[in-house]
């Protein structure tokens, strides 16, 4: 028997219960039928082994199938197995894991970027019927996406079910999807979205057919000034330019705009993610399921134990700035205020949204760094590098990486963002692109 064939026959024997268990139904298993769907590993999935990438969690297998998962299952897809990522989806490079690092498939010397890296890799090599569940906080599904030179989609905040995800920060997490075209991306964005009983901030408005895509003449886009310019690579940028001018040569408006509290955001995103991160990795003490030690001494002196042996450096380094930005006499200069610079953000995109559809900017500043070159970069360097990702995470837009060209001979990604609930006009323009 083939692995693919045992993966569909695992699939079958959950399938029915799991139909059952979240209302779907039981007969139409026809969107996904043929395709495998691979899994980012703070997924659950249930009775595969679901860790977020972290030894902490090492051999937790979840007795349940997260949201995302039945809805797939009831289409017809079939789980492959899990994907790798960074700890908790703490990095941008994936490699922050204790486990093997996945390497571009472009070239295996650099970087897949981070979290999500192991489903852009896959997504990428996949020569069989293949898509991708991953997740976003801070620019986890672009960032891979645009390095490994496939299409990546983060649904706007609430579009999709978070029931189920091992969550780094609620305010910020997003399950969304890769697959090769944008056409395949739509189509499982299409089956994963919608209203979930399980979890109440899911929002409860129509789905369209995502899959159906057509011309983008007459849709106008805008081009934020602050995401050109410094920092950004000179050939990058130059491909990003010809994929806009390309739509503009197929009847989309281009025109210029501003989002003047882009500057603020990197700031924000790190206080309000580190702080949402530290309380929820406290429930990660060993008692319940993971990691476990023998329990001596006191309880916090057997919780600082476990923490130390089951959590690496850089989630350590995010759980004490987090726990930090959370102190009495800090909540309010740190925490309180970025979360006013959050709203200013969100009013920023508004405002552009007023005049045009959709932003187009680079999904990435760079191609993907060779992991030499990350060797050498300070963890400030690290969190620098989501500059171009963080604000439209923060206001919780849907946004889309498609491939635009190379530079230096690496994939470069186009990226694309719409205002809440408008994936549709995003898949429109990347799938112009994707032409």
């Amino acid at each position: 028997m083939s692995t693919l064939d045992r993966v569909r026959a695992l699939d079958d024997k959950y399938h029915f219960i799991n139909t059952l268990a979240h209302g779907l139904d039981t007969e139409n298993r026809g969107r996904l039928s043929g395709y495998t769907v691979s899994v980012k590993d703070n997924i659950c999935v249930r009775g595969m082994e679901s860790t977020a990438g972290s030894k902490i969690l090492e051999g937790y297998i979840p007795p349940f199938d997260a949201t995302v998962i039945a809805k797939c299952r009831a289409e017809g897809a079939s789980i492959l197995g899990k994907t790798t990522q960074d700890e908790f989806g703490f990095g941008t490079f994936n490699i922050n894991t204790p486990y093997k690092r996945p390497l571009n498939p472009h070239d295996p010397w650099r970087s897949t970027g981070g979290s999500s890296g192991g489903a852009a890799c896959l997504t990428a090599v996949a020569d069989f019927p293949h898509l991708a569940l991953s997740e976003s906080t801070g620019g986890s599904i672009s960032c891979p996406a645009s390095w490994c030179g496939v299409v990546g989609v983060t649904p706007t905040y609430g579009r999709v079910s978070r029931w189920g995800l091992i969550d780094y920060a609620n305010s910020l997490d997003k399950i969304g999807v890769m697959a090769k075209t944008v056409g395949e991306a739509g189509l499982l964005l299409e089956v994963i979205s919608g209203p979930d009983r399980y979890d109440s901030t899911v929002l409860d408005a129509p789905v369209p057919c995502y899959s159906d895509l057509e011309t983008v003449e007459g849709l106008r886009i805008g081009v934020p000034e602050e995401y050109f310019g410094e920092g950004v690579d000179p050939m990058v940028e130059a491909k990003v330019w010809a994929a806009i001018k390309g739509l503009e040569s197929d009847g989309a408006e281009v025109s210029d705009v501003s989002l003047p509290h882009t500057k603020y955001s990197l700031s924000s995103y790190y206080i309000i993610a580190m702080a949402e991160a530290s309380t929820n990795l406290a429930k990660f003490s060993g008692l319940r399921y993971g990691l476990q030690e023998p329990i001596e001494s006191d309880f916090n002196q057997y919780f600082s134990r476990v923490r130390t042996k089951g959590l690496g450096d850089e989630a350590k380094r995010r759980v004490m700035l987090g726990t930090f930005t959370r102190m009495a006499g800090y909540r309010d200069a740190y925490y309180l205020k970025a979360l006013k610079v959050r709203t200013k953000v969100i009013e920023d995109f508004k405002l552009a949204f007023k005049g045009v559809d959709v932003l187009a900017a680079p999904a990435m500043p760079v191609v993907a760094p060779r992991f030499d070159e990350i060797e050498q970069l300070e963890p400030i360097q690290h969190y620098m590098m989501d500059v171009l990702t963080v604000a439209p995470n923060l206001a919780g837009i849907p946004m889309v990486s498609v491939p635009c060209g190379e530079a230096h001979g690496m994939p470069v990604g186009l990226h694309l963002m719409a205002d809440h609930l408008e994936e549709h006009k995003l898949l429109k323009a990347a799938w112009e692109v994707e032409q």
